[in-house]
């Protein structure tokens, strides 16, 4: 699987992605749930709707083969 998530893309989903489980823990809902989708897919790189959009945000010179 070839990254597809570049290191600005990746900051916005980590600070998104708890900011989000932070929102739920407060609110005591399920909604914090949610921030684990884009705190997962900046950890792994990889976002499974990127490559059907033809959309990447990695850098295109780099060695990005995992």
């Amino acid at each position: 699987m070839k990254k597809n998530i570049g290191k600005i893309d990746k900051t916005i989903r980590i600070v998104l992605g708890l900011a989000i489980i932070a929102y739920g823990l407060m609110t005591e809902s399920l909604l914090g749930l949610i921030g684990l989708v884009p705190l997962g897919t900046a950890l792994i790189s990889w976002c499974p709707l990127y490559p059907v959009c033809g959309i990447s945000t990695a850098c295109k010179n780099c060695d990005t083969e995992k």
